[in-house]
């Protein structure tokens, strides 16, 4: 019925981590929930009717072939009984990629026109994750521009005169593709390459259906001759090697785009690459976010060096500074001239300390978009209860990390915010170990703001996905390391011991000023 494409599970996928859980079910026929297909016809052109072209309901024969398999096409065939025949060719690849190819021959009295389509329906609005670092809705590129739509902005699309509907109508002249978009799931029309078509975006509101469309150029068939037209279709996991294999040997231009790379795609994009390389080296993704993280530590080195170097002799400067905030007294203007001239006779940056905090940003940004982003890292095991790198530390201290008798509760609970797991308290103590090695600053307001820093970020990370947390780990021990390291070569030795002890110690009374014992006589 209609040569569809219609019913499509992967076998490779589950739902959950849970034994016998379904597979992940992507494409569904219409009378279910949310039905989800492609179907391919032809619109009928000069010297046809609507009923004289196949569409969605034509009830084709099958012609070749019998189960449809990787090097095992079937072909389908259908004639309308007025002189044109048409043939229905649909082969798959061992990932995710149908290629349709449809073929019309003209036996008929008279010369016709008409135009090949594909399309892809979505009826209703899909379950979604309205989460701000995934793109889910229409995704197309055509000649080069990448655009990304969200439901609710198709169901605003201005009604197209031609179409009827809220439609956007695209002319593409050399190269593109549309389709729709999930986090980890995506199905797309693929026209030929290097070809015009157009692509449609349209939203039937009746009906409430989503609907993207590629549109070959029309063919005029004069008696006895024939034309095919063919497009690929792709199904599945956005797989980084195989859409990269579709583009690179498929040649279907900007594919590796469909994967929601982000503002920062110019960071991503190779951090990704690294980090696929690491885990088809290491066999463990785990590991090879921990290697990344070395990775990135040896290629900021040079920038981190000049900055702990800065740092430590910020710290020899400390008794001169002492002395100058003792000289100026409650001037502040002066205070900080002679602190600037300081620094410039002992040619100290007191803001080079600020630039590994300023590289992290965008990597850590560009680390979260991976890890959330990408499949690979779904249901990615670790070791032990870590199973899932895309998903939050499930032990708890709720149940002392499953040495008593209940369960821990539920990731994404409040409790489960609460009573955090392993890796969100070694966060915690390691960015506390790392504070540390610096003594606490004179401003008490400083000091409170860094006391409570490392325990605020245990909380707030302790909701992110493991992989992250097991990177900031990682950095910051090594961050540890090199600072402690760089600051002996430099003749300044850490009091690590000393400056935890301090922070225990019960802080003197602050003496009181003789302005105020005068003021309380």
């Amino acid at each position: 019925m209609g040569g569809r494409i219609d019913d499509l599970s992967l076998k490779g996928y589950r739902e959950t981590l849970e034994p016998g859980a379904d597979t992940v079910h992507v494409l569904s026929p219409v009378g279910e929930d949310l039905a989800y297909y492609s179907v391919f016809g032809w619109l009928p052109g000069s010297g046809l009717a609507a009923g004289d072209v196949p569409d969605a309901m034509t009830e084709w024969q099958l012609a070749a072939g019998d189960t449809l398999a990787p090097g095992a096409p079937v072909s389908l065939r259908w004639d309308n009984g007025k002189g044109l025949t048409f043939l229905r060719d649909i082969s798959v690849d061992e990932d995710f990629m149908f290629t349709v190819t449809d073929r019309v021959e003209n036996v008929s009295a008279g010369s016709v026109t008409l135009q090949p389509y594909g399309i892809i329906a979505r009826h209703g609005l899909p379950q979604l994750q309205n989460i701000f670092v995934v793109h889910e809705g229409a995704i197309q590129r055509n000649d080069g521009e990448l655009l990304e739509t969200d439901y609710a902005d198709i169901t605003e699309l201005e009604v197209d005169p031609a179409e009827g509907l809220p439609a956007q109508v695209t002319q593409s002249e050399t190269d593109g593709w549309i389709g729709f978009t999930d986090h980890y799931w995506m199905t797309t029309l693929i026209p030929e390459q290097g070809k015009p078509y157009k692509s449609v975006l349209k939203y039937v509101p009746n009906a409430g259906i989503y609907q993207a469309e590629v549109r070959p150029p029309a063919v005029s068939l004069a008696v006895g001759a024939s034309s095919a037209s063919t497009v690929q279709f792709f199904a599945g996991a956005k797989e980084w090697a195989t859409i990269r294999a579709y583009e690179r040997e498929g040649g279907i231009a900007g594919f590796l785009d469909s994967i929601d790379w982000g503002w920062f795609y110019f960071l991503t994009k190779p951090i990704f690459a690294v980090l696929h390389w690491l885990n088809a080296m290491i066999g463990n993704m785990g590991l090879a976010i921990i290697a990344l993280t070395f990775v990135l530590k040896i290629i900021v080195l040079p920038l981190a060096y000049k900055s702990y170097v800065s740092m430590a002799r910020m710290k020899e400067l400390q008794p001169e500074m002492e002395a100058l905030k003792e000289c100026a007294g409650d001037d502040k203007q002066k205070l900080q001239r002679e602190m600037m001239q300081l620094y410039k006779d002992k040619k100290v940056n007191p803001a080079a300390g600020c630039l590994p905090i300023l590289i992290q940003i965008p990597i850590f940004f560009a680390l979260y978009k991976v890890i959330f982003v990408t499949i690979e890292l779904r249901h990615a095991p670790f070791f032990g209860w870590l199973n899932d790198l895309s998903a939050p530390d499930s032990s708890s201290l709720f149940n002392a990390f499953g040495l008593l008798p209940w369960d821990a509760p539920a990731t994404g609970s409040l409790l489960h915010l609460i009573f955090i797991g392993v890796l969100p308290i070694l966060l915690g103590i390691t960015m506390w170990l790392q504070q540390k090695l610096n003594p606490a600053p004179a401003d008490p307001v400083q000091q409170q703001i860094f006391a409570w820093m490392p325990w605020v970020f245990m909380f707030m990370l302790g909701g992110f996905a493991s992989g992250l947390v097991v990177y900031w780990i990682t950095n910051n021990t090594i961050t540890f390391a090199q600072q402690y390291v760089i600051m002996r070569s430099h003749g300044h030795k850490p009091d690590l011991f000393g400056n935890i002890k301090s922070g225990f110690k019960k802080k003197p009374p602050e003496p009181v000023s003789d302005k105020s014992k005068a003021k309380k006589k």
